[in-house]
């Protein structure tokens, strides 16, 4: 695995599961923007305390900043065009705020 830190906005809303064990883990996606301009959605994955409350309290276009174990992968869209595609598990997550709020 390679470590990371990505940047970008949530998309969607963060899911809270329950794995084996009833070990709890939450799931989100950001959406990045890569150096040419393009978007990628990066599959977010958290089971540790701290990074799955901040995850938790998160909603649709927060900003946030999230650093982990990056896992690449490619997948094929519905034209058959190949494209990246990131896992990360997360191991601390950054929100951004404006000092006006």
């Amino acid at each position: 695995m390679i470590d990371g830190l990505i940047a970008g906005r949530i998309y969607g809303e963060p899911e809270q599961r329950r794995g084996k064990g009833d070990s709890p883990f939450v799931l989100a996606k950001v959406r990045a923007s890569t150096h040419e301009g393009e978007t990628l959605f990066v599959n977010v994955i958290a089971f540790d305390d701290a990074p799955r409350a901040t995850l938790s309290e998160l909603r649709e276009g927060d900003p946030v900043a999230i650093t982990g174990s990056l896992i690449p992968k490619v997948w094929t869209d519905k034209q058959g065009n190949t494209k990246p595609a990131l896992d990360l598990i997360a191991h601390r997550v950054l929100v951004v705020t404006s000092s006006g709020e």
